[in-house]
């Protein structure tokens, strides 16, 4: 069986793109699939009822990835491949990289093909490709690998590691957005502003180095108000929208640490960070219909 966990970016998103480091954990809530020698070569996705194959040239993006993930197998026989996805698409939890590292993870074990989840994660890539055009590679690093990690372009990922569990509830706003849209959205405003820009991504990776030693040190508080300056600037980015801004605001208002958009914006999801478990329950009631609480160690 296949897996490919979703990811929160806690800090450091788009910034990440152009070379800045981020931090991101992955959740045990994702993609599971299977995969069996076949006829023909098909890919079924449920709950969305889809069935389709392999096509280069298609307009449906799930068929160009599917067919790059079959491209990586020269001379293997047909597969018939079936996943299960408990993520939400386009809402900034990895569910297009959830979905590929799941897939190849069935290929490898119906094919007896041996490799490492980091191995796994860099064969992901060309999945990647296919939705978001020029994707930073975390999405489908922390699908496969999981844990709390310190992520940066063209560089070995660095495990966080602490005493202390973080405490997460996941807010949805119903609102989807397209990743690859919205990272053309920053890298236009980055050509025509780049100053400002340029500042921005500077500020962000000040706020990832120190969340870091927040990690480290289980300083949650610290964290929170590092979440929260890190949202502020991503509005600032015009990446917020008001539904996000307000989930944000509600969470705060209800105790939680600290708030903030997670993934590309435009819509999708939020999460609050929480003291313990029992705190997070009662903010997930906070942020109504979708929301739910994941505990990561580090």
């Amino acid at each position: 069986m296949g897996f490919g966990r979703g990811k929160v970016i806690l800090l450091g998103e788009h910034a990440v793109v152009h070379g800045c480091p981020a931090i991101a954990v992955g959740i045990e809530r994702g993609v599971t699939a299977d995969a069996i020698v076949a006829e023909r070569d098909l890919l079924r996705l449920a709950p969305w009822d889809l069935t389709l194959g392999p096509d280069a040239e298609s307009d449906e993006p799930l068929e160009r990835a599917f067919a790059a993930a079959l491209a990586l197998y020269p001379g293997r026989p047909a597969l018939d491949v079936s996943a299960l996805v408990d993520l939400p698409a386009g809402a900034g939890l990895g569910c297009s990289a959830a979905i590929g590292v799941a897939v190849l993870d069935a290929i490898d074990e119906a094919l007896g093909i041996e490799r490492t989840r980091l191995e796994l994660a860099a064969a992901a890539l060309s999945w990647e490709r296919v939705f978001h055009g020029n994707p930073s590679g975390i999405d489908n690093t922390m699908s496969a690998v999981g844990g709390v990690a310190l992520y940066r372009r063209d560089e070995a990922l660095r495990p966080l590691h602490s005493n202390k569990p973080l405490h997460l509830v996941i807010g949805y706003s119903g609102e989807s957005s397209s990743t690859k849209d919205m990272v053309a959205s920053v890298g236009r405003q980055l050509e025509n502003d780049p100053k400002r820009v340029t500042q921005a991504f500077e500020g962000i990776e000040v706020l990832v180095r120190n969340a870091k030693l927040a990690i480290e040190a289980g300083d949650h508080i610290a964290l929170g108000q590092l979440l929260d300056l890190n949202h502020t600037i991503l509005s600032s980015l015009m990446l917020c929208t008001t539904q996000l801004d307000d989930m944000c605001r509600a969470a705060r208002g209800a105790g939680a640490l600290g708030a903030k958009m997670t993934g590309a914006g435009g819509g999708g999801c939020m999460f609050a960070l929480a003291t313990k478990r029992d705190e997070a329950l009662r903010l997930q009631g906070v942020l109504g219909e979708g929301a739910f609480v994941v505990e990561v160690s580090a």
